[in-house]
């Protein structure tokens, strides 16, 4: 019946409006030598997910691109890196926010 089986194509349909632009911490953390980063954009916008180094230099550009409002996760690689404290951060046309995260080799 519909209750035991709502949709028999087994496909389901979550609407979830995002209200607000998000940067989750990265999954593993510590990592060695992948971690996920996730971020939440409530509207269309153009996105760039860099990484930084402990002097703030670029070492990665993970996204810059113009993305539809969602929920969207990176995987980041560090197996070229030394073992050391980094930084990711959003940036947006109204949001920018910084995380640090921990390569343990």
């Amino acid at each position: 019946d519909w209750y035991s089986n709502p949709n028999p194509n087994g496909i389901s349909e979550l609407a979830i409006e995002i209200k607000s632009y998000r940067l989750w911490a990265n999954y593993p953390n510590p990592f060695n030598p992948e971690t996920t980063i996730k971020y939440e954009i409530p509207e269309n916008d153009q996105i760039k997910l860099n990484v930084y180094d402990i002097h703030g230099k670029e070492i990665a550009v993970l996204v810059n691109e113009f993305k539809a409002a969602g929920t969207y996760s990176v995987l980041f690689n560090g197996s070229n890196l030394v073992s050391g404290v980094y930084f990711y951060r959003l940036e947006s046309k109204g949001y920018n926010h910084t995380k640090r995260m921990l390569l343990l080799k």
